[in-house]
């Protein structure tokens, strides 16, 4: 067995909830197109920047992790410090470098390459802590309510767990290692990515394989849109696609990708009309679904020091229909103006 529970009680992992605070600072910006390249408003959430973090899906939370305040769960709408928890992070391979939070905001799932931890968001306690025992943590997944977790290894398995029983299957459809995965909020559903230039939709109770996305390199993004609309996959190169979940064909290929355009976060948005996505080189983008057209792009704030540096846009959310946050490596969460669609 490749994976090992440990007592959720374990003085490894401690919750401390923390009194409303104000944020290290908050700046409001002058509203601007994202052309113009910024933000209406901005929120430093680590000082010297973060190494992971996720916004929730509906824009209402944020959850990081940094060096000088471990992981931090941000209400977005109080624009307040809710909680921080500590995760054990006592060497460069044990740092939280992913985070995800549940579609229904219930729980959050946060792993080191060596360990993964689960988190109740109502309650600010752990709920879980796991550790492997062969390879490393690529990438993870959650569904709603914390039920079943998805772990992305570098020997080219992805593990489903169910928390409850404790069942774990174990895909074995790749043959590299793995780079990317998701899951729709209700578990059932998986999507992975991996070295073998292929991305695989998949049954998580038994495992079969739904569809095959193939590419012609390394796939390093993969998504699936938390409706049931889409899937999204993109490899190392240039190539990237959106496929109709129900039917497995292709539905647009982004037009205008460039090779060091590499995806690292995507979302769609709620009226499944348009995708936007952040790239390790500080871009967001926002793309016409139907046709696979880019029609904005501006970069979010690098991180603040005397020479010129990136970000990696950890995370993107649809605050409203005209409104996007994101969340980068830079430390700060950002408020960005979409384009007038009707233009």
């Amino acid at each position: 067995m490749l994976l090992n529970f440990s007592d959720n009680k374990k003085a490894i992992l401690t919750s401390l909830k923390l009194p409303v605070v104000a944020l290290l600072s908050f700046l409001f910006l002058q509203a601007c197109t994202p052309s113009a390249g910024k933000p209406l408003q901005r929120y430093q959430h680590a000082i010297e920047g973060s190494y992971a973090g996720d916004i929730s899906n509906d824009g209402k939370w944020s959850v990081i992790s940094s060096i000088h305040h471990g992981i931090s769960v941000w209400d977005l709408e109080k624009n307040a410090l809710t909680y921080q928890w500590a995760q054990q992070q006592n060497s460069s391979d044990n740092l939280v470098l992913a985070i995800k939070i549940s579609n229904n905001n219930s729980h959050v799932l946060t792993a080191s390459r060596e360990n993964f931890a689960l988190w109740n968001m109502n309650t600010g306690k752990s709920e879980g802590y796991w550790k492997v025992r062969e390879s490393n943590i690529r990438d993870i997944a959650i569904s709603n309510h914390g039920d079943y977790l998805l772990i992305g290894k570098g020997n080219g398995t992805v593990v489903h767990v169910a928390v409850d029983t404790g069942r774990r299957l174990e895909f074995l459809g790749h043959k590299e290692k793995i780079n990317t995965v998701d899951m729709l909020p209700n578990g059932r559903v998986a999507i992975s990515g991996g070295n073998d230039f292929i991305a695989y939709v998949w049954d998580t109770a038994s495992g079969q394989v739904i569809y095959q996305f193939n590419h012609t390199t390394r796939v390093s993004k993969v998504s699936l849109d938390p409706q049931g609309r889409y899937a999204f996959s993109a490899d190392s190169m240039k190539s990237a696609y959106i496929w109709n979940i129900k039917t497995g064909k292709l539905i647009s290929q982004l037009q205008g990708t460039k090779r060091h355009e590499v995806f690292s976060s995507v979302q769609f948005s709620p009226d499944g009309k348009t995708l936007v996505t952040g790239a390790a080189s500080s871009k967001v983008s926002v793309w016409d679904i139907a046709t696979g057209k880019r029609t904005a792009s501006w970069h979010v704030t690098p991180k603040e020091v005397k020479r010129p540096t990136g970000a990696v846009v950890y995370s993107l959310a649809f605050s409203d229909n005209n409104t996007l946050l994101t969340e980068s490596s830079s430390g700060y969460a950002e408020l960005w103006q979409l384009p007038n669609k009707a233009n």
